[in-house]
């Protein structure tokens, strides 16, 4: 795997144009997130995981509030077991959900949070007793930290990002999450499926030219399941006057399971476990009453199940799960599978819901690829072995890392800063087929107010055009068009709804005039590359036919404009304002401007004559949003709340990390100066005894400060206490430091001196036709520095 990872990334150095920016990829997973970083610095390859503070290449998706203190990543998962009620985590499967759906997944995994309803009727989670966060917000912690890994790693300035999303995500979810991301201070260039991450890494060193393939993504991570259909091929286009061979892909189809992942069989085994160490104890106890104890035992579980991919048998080990009660057990693999009898059968419904709807046959998928910690599962690849009819399955990608290597190099052909030179065509679909719904008055409901606005797998990204016949005011919903395949928790189809006004005002100031058709609404949507359909834009297209008067025109004239007597100002196609319709047409439309050509100055005044004409006026309506529920996007005034807390909470954060680097900073350099004084026989060579004595006081001094008065000190006390330990310990170190460095240095002089000698010798010989003068003018030179080394060195002894 290291081995095609190495030769992924040495070709990929070939294909990237440098920059002096970098661009980033956040895969943000239930429980874990990964960072890449497109940087092209000299030295290093291309597209690099960036790791986290402790070397690792994937952190928790966690924030933690423990003591008026925020924890993110590492930190908070090291007091999950000490602190579970303050140790948030699953935070991106909460997104956009109703408080209910919230509250429900959160107590069948035993995360004892305090989920609380807001005002929308979105979860929001209350971290002490006067202090509440979104789930956007917790969201925002966790990307402002994915996007400091980036930048740490890079060195540099991380100007954009894509964000990975499972495919099941809906409207709601994909705002909220950009919503965090924007709370964040992050530019989100893009959202992407995580299966087109990993279809991007799939195929960006590979050559379709002469085979184009089926290719299934099966992914199974710690909280849900897919599989998408990926046709790979080629095509030919011409670059710099040649033709080359350009390798591109198309989802077909992705299905899902939303709620069958690792976490499912992990908690088959807390249940297991669980009812052992109820028996074990008795008196009526239930482990599963004690949010401490239970995630304790989730926390072994997870190494259990680990180590049970590997192995035929697992011990698991919990040192006073309970009441002081130590926790021992084993189980096997066999009955592990047994405990997960049914969760089989169900991980290969997305395979057969793709393969069924697409047509094709378990023999026309060329590959089979694995991505997802869970699919390590041995009896989850057996499975699917046995149901393709393969001895093996594929395993070309990095199971936790082909998104977000692949997402990177999607962030890097979207960025200004980074572009691909090697081409690889991405065709991505909408997961969700859409409706438009309309409703107001003289709207009644049938067909042509409920229309079909995006059939799913719809090509990212997309504009949309709708055009109907009515004049007054109305109301646009847009709805998922299957109430039976909804995003998770979600029971409305409907996800947005906008109120268009001014229509029948405007409707009533043309009513007088002669329309020459009835007026008509035109709605255009856009479906984005992150998979958001929104209403953009919707305008009012009047028709009015009218008689005018126009100069009557001599025969020569008029048999240059004959041709189009009722040439009409605006077809409806160009966006163009009522007032500038106005003026086009008040001096005569687009015969007048013939006439300025051809007409004679001397021309006689033959009057008058009327003339039919069209005239059509394109009118911009308003549209306010007018969403509720969970989904409804946060207001101006809550959104900068929200910044301002990040930002806040942010500041806290970096002062916290420079007291406690200060403070390891003063620690480490008492134990270091006092280690050399007292140990170290050379620094008797350039320190008195009184000296030393001197200092190793005041860093008994500080060091007694450090552990007591100290403690709770302020990042600019410790810089103070360090700065004034240093003033008096530096000079003996300067001292020390010139000891060693100064007979270097002459000695570098006094070699310098012999060679600079000898090539004056023999310039006499080689090169007669120097200057004599110039000669004598070095070797004084030469000569005045070696005087000086002389006395210098003799003053030194002294």
């Amino acid at each position: 795997m290291l081995f095609r990872l190495g030769i992924f990334l040495s070709l990929l150095s070939l294909f990237l144009i440098r920059s002096e920016s970098a661009v980033s990829s956040i895969d943000l997973g239930s429980e874990w997130l990964k960072v890449a970083v497109v940087n092209l610095k000299p030295g290093q390859s291309p597209i690099t995981i960036a790791i986290n503070e402790m070397s690792k290449r994937k952190s928790p998706a966690l924030v933690a509030f423990q003591s008026e203190t925020r924890l993110l990543g590492e930190e908070a998962a090291g007091i999950v077991a000490r602190y579970p009620d303050k140790v948030f985590s699953n935070l991106r499967d909460m997104i956009g959900k109703p408080y209910q759906d919230v509250k429900r997944s959160a107590d069948s995994m035993y995360l004892p949070f305090d989920v609380v309803e807001d005002s929308r009727g979105a979860a929001k989670i209350r971290v002490s007793s006067d202090v509440s966060y979104s789930v956007e917000e917790l969201l925002g912690m966790i990307l402002k930290y994915a996007s400091n890994l980036a930048e740490f790693h890079s060195k540099v300035m991380v100007k954009d990002a894509v964000i990975s999303v499972p495919p099941y995500f809906g409207q709601a979810e994909r705002k909220g999450l950009l919503k965090a991301a924007e709370m964040a201070g992050m530019n989100v260039i893009s959202l992407i499926n995580e299966h087109s991450g990993a279809a991007l890494q799939y195929g960006i060193d590979k050559d379709f030219s002469n085979e184009s393939r089926h290719v299934i993504l099966y992914d199974m991570g710690s909280s849900s399941t897919y599989a998408a259909l990926v046709f790979y091929s080629a095509y030919n286009a011409k670059e710099f006057g040649k033709t080359v061979s350009v390798n591109q892909f198309q989802v077909k189809d992705v299905r899902w399971d939303s709620e069958l992942g690792g976490q499912n069989m992990e908690l088959r085994l807390v249940e297991f476990f669980a009812d052992e160490f109820n028996k074990q104890v008795g008196n009526g106890v239930d482990v599963r009453k004690h949010p401490k104890a239970m995630a304790k035992l989730k926390k072994q579980v997870k190494r259990t199940k680990e180590i049970l991919s590997a192995n035929t048998a697992a011990p698991i080990s919990v040192e006073s799960l309970y009441d002081d009660r130590d926790f021992r057990s084993t189980i096997t693999r066999e009955k592990f599978e047994e405990l997960c009898a049914d969760l089989w059968d169900k991980s290969l419904v997305p395979v057969k819901e793709v393969l069924k709807h697409s047509g094709l046959k378990a023999d026309d998928i060329y590959a089979v690829e694995l991505i997802g910690g869970a699919t390590r599962v041995p009896k989850l690849q057996a499975t699917l072995q046995e149901y393709f009819g393969r001895k093996d399955l594929d395993k070309h990608l990095d199971a936790d890392e082909a998104t977000v290597l692949g997402s990177a190099l999607h962030a890097a052909n979207l960025s200004d800063g980074i572009k691909l030179n090697r081409k690889l065509g991405m065709v991505d679909g909408s997961s969700y087929g859409f409706v438009v719904e309309l409703d107001g008055a003289d709207l009644s409901k049938d067909e042509l107010t409920r229309l079909l606005l995006v059939p799913r797998m719809k090509k990212l990204p997309s504009k949309i055009f709708k055009s109907i016949n009515h004049s007054k005011d109305f109301e646009v919903s847009l709805a998922y068009d299957r109430e039976d395949l909804l995003p998770p928790g979600i029971t409305s189809p409907v996800f947005a709804h906008y109120a268009v006004s001014s229509l029948t005002d405007t409707a009533e100031k043309y009513s007088s005039r002669n329309l020459s058709a009835p007026i008509k609404t035109n709605l255009h949507f856009s479906l984005s590359r992150s998979g958001i359909l929104s209403l953009d834009q919707a305008d009012a297209v009047i028709q009015i036919t009218e008689w005018i008067e126009v100069p009557k025109k001599n025969l020569t004239v008029e048999n240059t404009t004959s041709a189009s007597p009722n040439a009409s100002v605006d077809n409806g196609t160009n966006s163009t304002s009522e007032e500038s319709n106005s003026n086009s047409e008040s001096d005569g439309g687009v015969s007048n401007g013939s006439n300025s050509t051809v007409e004679e100055p001397s021309t006689t005044d033959l009057g008058t004559e009327r003339k039919l004409k069209k005239r059509t006026f394109k009118i911009p309506l308003k549209i306010v949003e007018k969403t509720t529920g969970p989904g409804m996007p946060l207001s101006k005034e809550s959104l900068a709340e929200a910044k301002r807390r990040l930002e806040a909470l942010d500041k806290k954060d970096a002062e916290r990390r420079r007291t406690a680097e200060l403070k390891n900073n003063l620690e480490e350099y008492i134990y270091a100066t006092k280690e050399k004084l007292e140990t170290s026989e050379d620094f008797e060579k350039v320190s008195s005894n009184d000296e030393r004595q001197s200092v190793i006081k005041k860093l008994d001094e500080v060091q007694e400060w450090l552990y007591t008065d100290g403690e709770d000190a302020s990042a600019s006390e410790f810089q103070d206490r360090l700065n004034s330990l240093k003033a008096t310990a530096d000079p003996i170190f300067f001292r020390f430091k010139e000891l060693t460095a100064r007979p270097e240095a002459v000695e570098v002089a006094r070699q310098y001196l012999s060679d600079l000698k000898q090539t004056i010798r023999g310039w006499e010989t080689e090169k007669p036709w120097l200057p004599k003068d110039r000669i004598d003018e070095l070797s004084t030179s030469m000569d005045k520095l070696k005087t000086w080394l002389d006395e210098k060195e003799a003053e030194q002894k002294k």
